[in-house]
Order: C-alpha cells, then structure tokens, then sequence
C-alpha cells in the first residue's frame, strides 16, 4: 500500500480515535461543545472535502469527509444533549459567511476560493469554542486537540496534490488545535494557582 494511502487510512483512525472519547465525555456531561461551532464545522468540512476532491486531493481528503460526517454527528448530540447553546450574533456571522462560500464556488468556478473563505469561516468558527474554553478549560479535551493536529498532519501527507486548496485547511486546523492546546493548558495551570 503506498504511503498516502497509509497516511490517509492513519488520519481516519485518528479521526475516530479522537473523535470517540469527546463523544463519549459529551454523553456523560464532561465536555460541552458549543452547538454553533460544530454546526459550522461540519458546513465548512463538507464543502470542503468536495473543493478538495476538484482540487486533486485524491486519498487526502478522505479523512476531512470521515471528519464531516462525524462533526455533524457531533453536533447533533450536542444539541440533543443540550450543551452549550449560548448562539450569538458573531456565530450567526460566522454561520452566514460559511454558507456564502457555496456561491463564491459557483460563480468563480474555482475551489481554490471557496477553500480559502471556508478555511477563515472554520477557524473564526473557533472563536465560541475558545471563549468557553478560556473561562472553562475543563469544559475541552487536550487530548482531542493533540490526536487532531496529528490527523491533519497525516491528512497533508496523504494529499496526492499540494495546493492552495488541498493543502490549507489541514495546516490551518491543525496549527489552531495546537494553540488550543497550549491556551488550554495555560489556562488549567492559571487556575490551579
């Protein structure tokens, strides 16, 4: 089996790896993502899985649409469970911007744009998920960030072609879920004090 395959079979294991554990904390009431951002997670990722298929990704983007399809499964159960459903009007932004990128596909014909927008989306789409974080950074798992950032780095790998498009959500995530560590980590260490 050629590397990228391996690379890419790697990243999707790892995508269930950590996305299992955070499943299981949600359903006991450990962790309580914020609805909004994984709904735009999982708009963003489906998008651009498809963008990243057009682009030549071949076998690199089958874990980013592993990870859409559990990132929509995760959001419904966090609505369901009823986790931190605190919406505003910047998630609403974030939400519309997401959705806006679709038109921007059609009309330039180009995936590379509609990449580039969704790749922003996804990372302002954070933004609920840190504030929650800093005032409660029990409420994440380090550890759920920490197998992700190694899943994106599996999933560059694995890209059969480096572009802009292929290549620039995976690097993106994966450097935010490591400053999510490291805000994570600091924050627990403030509080200990």
């Amino acid at each position: 089996m050629p590397y990228r395959e391996i690379a890419s079979l790697l990243a999707i294991v790892l995508t269930f790896v950590a996305f299992y554990p955070y499943i299981r904390a949600i359903r006991t009431g450990a962790v309580r993502p914020h609805i909004f951002s994984w709904y735009i997670w999982a708009v963003t990722t489906f998008i651009v899985f498809f963008a990243q298929l057009k682009g030549g990704a071949g076998v690199g983007a089958w874990p980013i649409g592993v990870s859409a399809l559990v990132t929509l499964f995760i959001a419904v159960l966090a609505y369901r469970r009823r986790a931190d459903i605190s919406i505003t009007r910047l998630d609403w932004l974030f939400f519309v911007m997401a959705l806006s990128s679709l038109p921007l596909w059609f009309w330039t014909e180009d995936p590379r744009w509609a990449v580039v927008i969704l790749t922003s989306v996804d990372l302002l789409g954070f933004a609920p998920t840190v504030r929650k974080a800093y005032v409660d950074p029990y409420s994440e798992s380090i550890v759920f960030f920490g197998l992700f950032t190694g899943r994106n780095l599996c999933v560059i790998l694995a890209l059969e072609h480096y572009s802009v498009t292929t290549a620039l959500f995976p690097a993106a995530i994966g450097t935010v879920c490591v400053l999510m560590m490291v805000m994570l980590a600091l924050r627990r260490r403030q509080l200990l004090r």
